[in-house]
C-alpha cells in the first residue's frame, strides 16, 4: 500500500470515528447518572424522599433523548441544515449542559431548587444525547463509502464507531458500579469516576463537591469531540443527494419505505424492551451487585467487537438473525435451567449475543436502508421508537415477574427469559422477512434507486444535493494519484 492510500485510508477511518465517538461522552454523561443520584441521596436524603427525584430525573433524560431522536427535532435538521450543524449542536449541548448540570443551584442555595435545576439540565442533555443518533451515527455510515475504505470493511467500521455502542459501552464502563462501602455512617454505591473523586482527592466527606465533579467531567469528552469534529465537510453522498433546498415528498417517501421503517423499528423496540432490563437482579444483593453487574456490563463488549468482524461477511441481515437466535437458545436453557445457572456469566453471554446481532446491526440498517434525503428522519424514527421500547420493558417486567408468582418463585424469576427469548425469535423472523440485505456500496445504490423512482412518480430531482457542488464531483488529491497508478499500471 502506498504511503499515498494508506493516508487516505486513515483520514476515511478517522471522519467515520469522529462522527461515532461522541458516543462515548453521552455514555458517561448517561451512566454517570445513576450514581450521583446515590451522593444526592446522602446529601439531600429529606429532599430526594419526598419528591422521587430519582424517578423525576431519569424520565426527564429519556424525555429529552427521545425528543433528540425523534424526526421532529435533529432529524430533520440533519437532512434539511447539515450533517455538521447536526452533530456540532449535539456536542455542544452536551458539554454546555454537562456543566451547568454541574453548577445547579437553587435560590437561596435550597436542596429543592437545585434537585429543579438539575432536572431541567438533564432533560436539555439527553436532548444532545438523543441527537447523535440521527446526525453523528448517519455521517458515520455516509463516511463508510468513500473511496479509501475497504468495500470489505465498510459495516466494520461504522459498527466499531457507533452502532456496536462500543464508545457507548465504554463510556458507561467507566462509571459501571464496583464498589460498596458500608459503615456507621452511610452507605453509597460508586462508580469508578465518583470513586477516585472521592477517595484519590476529596474524600467522603464532600460530597457536595463529587457529585459536580463527577457531572462536570462529561464537558471533557464532549469537547474533545467538538473540536475533532471543526474541520469536517459534509459527507460526499449529502453533497449529491440530499433535499436540503427542496421540499421532501414525504408521501412517495412513506410509500416506498415504511414496510423497512415499520419493520427495523419493531426490531429495535423488541431489542430495547429485552436488553435495558435486567433479568437478573433477584438474584444479587449486597456486594455480590457490584461484582455481578460490572460483569455483566463487561460482556457487551466481546459481543460487540465479534459482531463487527462478522458483519461484512454475514451482512447486517444475517448477523442480525444469528445474534438473536443464539440469545434466544441462551435464554430458554437459563428459563429451563435456571437453579443450575443463576449465573451472571450466563446472562452475561444472553446480552453478549444481543450486542453481537442487533447491538452492531439496527444502525446499520436504520441508516443504510434508507436514502440520504431522509436517513436522518428515518435513523432517528427508529432509534426512539427503540427507546421507548426500553421504558416501556423497565415498566413491563416488574407486574410480569408478579404475574409469573413473583421473584421468589422458580416460575417468577424464569418468565422473563421465557419471554424475553420469545421475543428475541419475533425479531429475528421480522429480520428475515421484512429487512432486506445490505450490500456493500449500497448507500450509493439505493441514492439512485431513489432518484429513478422520485422521477418515474413525476418529481423534479434536479433540486437534489447542494447547489454549490451539485453540478461538480468532489475528488480529493489522493483519489487522482490513486487513479494515475492505476492509468501507469495499465
Amino acid at each position: 500500500m502506498t504511503d499515498a492510500k494508506l493516508s487516505s485510508r486513515l483520514s476515511g477511518v478517522s471522519l467515520i470515528f469522529a462522527c461515532g465517538t461522541a458516543l462515548f461522552s453521552d455514555g458517561y454523561a448517561n451512566g454517570v447518572l445513576s450514581d450521583v443520584n446515590v451522593l444526592l441521596s446522602r446529601v439531600y436524603p429529606n429532599e430526594i424522599a419526598s419528591t422521587n427525584y430519582a424517578t423525576v430525573v431519569s424520565s426527564l433524560a429519556f424525555a429529552g433523548t427521545v425528543v433528540g431522536q425523534e424526526c421532529l427535532s435533529f432529524g430533520v435538521l440533519s437532512d434539511k441544515v447539515g450533517r455538521k450543524f447536526g452533530m456540532m449542536s449535539a456536542t455542544a449541548i452536551v458539554a454546555f449542559f454537562s456543566l451547568l448540570s454541574a453548577a445547579s443551584e437553587g435560590a437561596h442555595h435550597s436542596a429543592s431548587g437545585t434537585l429543579a435545576m438539575l432536572s431541567a439540565c438533564r432533560f436539555l442533555l439527553g436532548i444532545g444525547v438523543g441527537a447523535e443518533y440521527p446526525c453523528g451515527s448517519v455521517s458515520a455510515s455516509e463516511q463508510t463509502e468513500q473511496k479509501s475504505i475497504s468495500k470489505n470493511a465498510q459495516h466494520r467500521w461504522f459498527a466499531l464507531a457507533t452502532s456496536t455502542f462500543h464508545p457507548l459501552e465504554i463510556g458507561f464502563l467507566l462509571t459501571s458500579s464496583f464498589l460498596r462501602r458500608y459503615d456507621r455512617y452511610w452507605l453509597c454505591l460508586f462508580s469508578f469516576v465518583p470513586l477516585v473523586v472521592v477517595y484519590w482527592i476529596f474524600g467522603p466527606n464532600h460530597l457536595h463537591a463529587v457529585w459536580r465533579i463527577s457531572l462536570g467531567l462529561g464537558f471533557v469528552p464532549a469537547m474533545l469531540v467538538f473540536i475533532w469534529r471543526l474541520n469536517m465537510l459534509e459527507p460526499d453522498s449529502y453533497r449529491k443527494s440530499s433535499m436540503r433546498n427542496i421540499k421532501i415528498p414525504y408521501g412517495l417517501v412513506l410509500r416506498r419505505y415504511w414496510p423497512s421503517l415499520v419493520a427495523i423499528s419493531l426490531t429495535w423496540f423488541i431489542y430495547d424492551f429485552i436488553t435495558f432490563v435486567n433479568f437478573l437482579s433477584p438474584y444479587f444483593d449486597g456486594a455480590k451487585a457490584n461484582f455481578g453487574f460490572t460483569v455483566i456490563h463487561l460482556f457487551y463488549i466481546p459481543g460487540a467487537f465479534g459482531g463487527a468482524f462478522i458483519v461484512d461477511y454475514l451482512g447486517p441481515k444475517y448477523t442480525m438473525i444469528t445474534g438473536l437466535l443464539c440469545q434466544a437458545v441462551i435464554g430458554f436453557i437459563m428459563s429451563g435451567l435456571y437453579q443450575q445457572l443463576t449465573s451472571h456469566v450466563v446472562y452475561g453471554i444472553f446480552l453478549s449475543f444481543g450486542e453481537l446481532g442487533p447491538g452492531n446491526c439496527l444502525g446499520l440498517l436504520a441508516s443504510k436502508t434508507s436514502p440520504t434525503a431522509v436517513r436522518g428522519q428515518f435513523y432517528g424514527v427508529a432509534a426512539a421508537i427503540g427507546k421507548i421500547g426500553a421504558f416501556v420493558g423497565t415498566w413491563a417486567f416488574p407486574p410480569m415477574i408478579k404475574a409469573f408468582g413473583g421473584a421468589s418463585t422458580a416460575r417468577g424469576n424464569t418468565g422473563p427469559f421465557w419471554v424475553g427469548s420469545g421475543l428475541a425469535i419475533l425479531s429475528a423472523l421480522i429480520t428475515f422477512f421484512f429487512i432486506r440485505p445490505l450490500s456493500h456500496d449500497g448507500m450509493a445504490d439505493e441514492d439512485e434507486k431513489f432518484r429513478e423512482y422520485l422521477e418515474a412518480n413525476g418529481f423534479d430531482t434536479s433540486g437534489m444535493g447542494l447547489r454549490e457542488t451539485s453540478s461538480t464531483t468532489v475528488v480529493s488529491d489522493v483519489e487522482i494519484e490513486e487513479e494515475k497508478a492505476e492509468k501507469d499500471s495499465v
